[in-house]
């Protein structure tokens, strides 16, 4: 039988030949970690959806936060579960607002004053229907909701926020943002937009841990439509022409496609949000011994970092950065 002359096995035979030569590399400087924050003090309510994660009090947060920089990542994701809620959504926009009490409890310990605080800025935690903004005539109205927005992402920068984070996808909300923070002072706070977010069946777990499930209805006519790629070039294009420093796909794993047009079509630093449910996937299957969870996860991961994606949101992060450590 007469083989080529070039076997592709050949670069396969030795790991480190393989390391070599491998075309996407993990690193724990790729991950941001979520984390929510409740009310209250010594508070650690386990998540039961999403096995390992917590809805945890100020005092508990930063020790976690001390986890997360022992793990080698860098930054974290804030969401905040306040005591009470309202119509729309303006106890987030207060200056002793939940996640402004974490921010300044990380900022001020000083095992924590360096991780990169991301702000989540959304209403659908904060408002008692569970919306992403104020409603008129059952639907979310969108210029209203801009001004809720605004102030809180205000309000979080003034409590030392590193980067906001708007995922709400209400129509110009990038550009209504970037001018407050600008107005505000704040011009060297950078914007990562959940650009392309689509509504998706893979963020029930998250409603369990944010107590953000909408109270009637869906959000299907402000969160895209899981059929469309045009659109979120389109999205993408105008978050960019507000101003967004950082655009985002969530989710990951069911759009890498999406993670990879958009990286391809505008050069822009890409995040993806490899979200709860597929988290959730995971650690379902590796329980019932049906997968190899971490060698699962970090296959995932990569999946992610090769579509494109700069920066991964992700709860398997300080897992995946300990073997990543391990590694060396």
């Amino acid at each position: 039988m007469n083989f080529p002359v070039t076997r592709l096995r050949r670069l396969r035979y030795n790991s480190v030949l393989r390391d070599m030569v491998s075309e996407t590399s993990l690193s724990a400087n790729d991950f941001v970690m979520p984390l929510f924050v409740c009310s209250g003090t010594g508070v650690s309510n386990p998540i039961h959806s999403m096995p390992g994660n917590y809805q945890l009090s100020v005092d508990l947060l930063v020790e976690e936060c001390k986890k997360v920089v022992a793990s080698g990542v860098r930054s974290v994701l804030l969401f905040g579960i306040p005591p009470h809620k309202d119509e729309d959504g303006s106890v987030a926009c207060e200056h002793n607002g939940i996640v402004q009490q974490a921010i300044r409890a990380i900022k001020q310990d000083p095992a924590t004053k360096d991780l990169y605080v991301i702000a989540d800025v959304c209403n659908c935690e904060y408002t008692v229907h569970g919306h992403c903004g104020t409603i008129v005539d059952g639907d979310v109205e969108n210029d209203l909701t801009l001004v809720t927005l605004g102030k809180q992402s205000v309000s979080l920068a003034e409590a030392g926020a590193d980067m906001i984070a708007p995922s709400d996808m209400m129509d110009g909300r990038v550009g209504f943002i970037r001018e407050e923070l600008d107005k505000h002072g704040f011009y060297k706070t950078p914007i990562m937009a959940y650009s392309a977010k689509y509504a998706s069946g893979f963020y029930g777990p998250f409603r369990e841990a944010a107590e953000s499930a909408p109270k009637f209805g869906n959000r299907a006519t402000y969160q895209m439509n899981p059929a469309n790629t045009n659109e979120a070039v389109r999205e993408v294009e105008l978050d960019i022409m507000e101003g967004a420093d950082i655009v985002m796909v969530k989710p990951a794993l069911s759009y890498l496609d999406v993670i990879h047009r958009v990286k391809q079509e505008f050069g822009m630093p890409v995040a993806a949000y490899n979200v709860s449910g597929e988290f959730s996937m995971v650690k379902a299957a590796e329980a019932n011994g049906w997968i190899d969870g971490p060698r699962v996860m970090m296959e995932i991961l990569t999946s992610i970092k090769r579509a494109g994606a700069d920066i991964i949101i992700t709860y398997h992060a300080m897992e995946a950065a300990e073997i990543l450590k391990n590694r060396r």
